[in-house]
């Protein structure tokens, strides 16, 4: 699958990837921060930003994965379109849905596509039309890990689903072995962390372990963690924290939380070579995707099996949510004029440098075409 290529500006500032990466959080987490860029940054992204008619105050709720992306698109769209200010508040994408549907915000934000009963609600606030989900946003979900004497480790999902699901349970198994036959792996206990919280973070871990290892993990996928034994911690920042200061610790969390020392796994696909966490790397796999929603409707199935060079499987994606028809008039300017922009080549450039992966091309597309045809 052709990949969506980045711009010259995106490149030079890879970079600054890692030390200017903005936490990704998951929803329903309160880890968030602020969105980072210089003014001469601002100033080159607001001349290619048309405001049309865009005016007054726009509001929006949802995910908080997208939070940083968000926080930096309206730092840009803002200085360009100074008569309209944006409102969005990351409480989590059913609290977004749920305002969404019930009239109160131009559009919403979450880390899965409505499903059908949302849609039906939605009908109720978009005259004539129903929401749809709009893919902006995508991200890698890291597996971070703790062994003394170990830098480098790779894991494929039955191996992963062994360990957090309390069968797997010391990091000199054969299993492990096998996977690392050059590595000095200790007699040391497995400590596996899971989120306390509910998180689309945990929704799309298992989402993996139930589609790429489905004879060893036997729950369902969902934003509450489901398998018995393990420890938990709250949000991202808490498992990670966690993995930091507890030898033989494992969990899963955004890639923008592996740092400070934290290493992350390389997971063995179909692929020939083990897939390292990237922001490159999720695109690829995001690449893979297809779309399954109805009309405009762009709900994604994502491949959690990829057998391409360098997709990484462990993946989040975060849909904007708007009316394809029936948006309200007074916000209608603002919501097309902000969609475009943050669908925008300049837009979508910002996102790796805040730890996100931009949509790919054969996506990105669509998704432009159909904010064009919002009404």
């Amino acid at each position: 699958m052709k990949l969506q290529r980045m711009n010259r500006r995106a490149l030079a500032l890879g970079a600054l990837a890692v030390s200017g990466a903005l936490a990704l959080t998951a929803c329903g987490s309160d880890d968030t921060g602020e969105a980072n860029g210089g003014d001469a940054s601002a100033t080159a992204q607001a001349g290619n930003i048309d405001c049309g008619d865009a005016k007054g105050q726009l509001q929006a709720s949802g995910s908080s994965a997208q939070k940083n992306a968000i926080d930096a698109w309206v730092k840009q769209y803002t200085a360009a379109c100074k008569d309209v200010q944006i409102n969005y508040r990351p409480d989590g994408s059913g609290a977004g849905i749920t305002a969404f549907t019930q009239g109160q915000t131009a559009f919403a934000g979450s880390d899965s596509a409505l499903k059908p009963d949302e849609v039906a609600a939605s009908k109720k606030v978009c005259s004539g039309g129903q929401g749809i989900d709009l893919p902006m946003v995508g991200g890698p979900i890291a597996v971070g890990f703790n062994v003394p004497g170990v830098d480098t480790l790779t894991l494929d999902a039955a191996t992963l689903a062994g360990i957090f699901d309390s069968k797997i349970t010391n990091w000199n198994d054969e299993a492990i072995k096998k996977l690392n036959p050059d590595a000095k792996l200790p007699d040391l206990k497995i400590q596996a962390f899971h989120r306390s919280d509910e998180s689309g973070t945990t929704d799309n871990f298992t989402k993996y372990l139930k589609a790429a290892a489905p004879d060893d993990w036997k729950y369902e996928p969902g934003k509450a963690w489901e398998a018995k034994g393990g420890q938990s911690a709250q949000g991202s920042s808490g498992v990670a924290q966690q993995v930091k200061q507890t030898s033989g610790a494992i969990s899963y969390f955004e890639l923008s939380y592996a740092k400070e020392g934290i290493k992350t796994i390389d997971i063995k696909t179909e692929a020939a070579e083990p897939v390292k966490a990237s922001v490159e790397n999720a695109t690829a796999a995001i690449g893979a995707a297809k779309v399954v929603g109805q009309g405009k409707d762009l709900a994604l199935e994502l491949d959690y099996t990829p057998s391409a060079d360098g997709a990484y499987p462990i993946v989040l994606v975060t849909y904007e949510i708007v009316c394809d028809k029936g948006n309200k008039a007074e916000t209608l300017p603002a919501t097309k004029s902000f969609l475009n922009y943050i669908a925008s080549e300049d837009g979508q450039s910002l996102l790796a440098d805040a730890g996100y992966a931009p949509m790919p091309e054969e996506i990105i597309t669509k998704v432009r075409e159909t904010i064009s045809s919002l009404s």
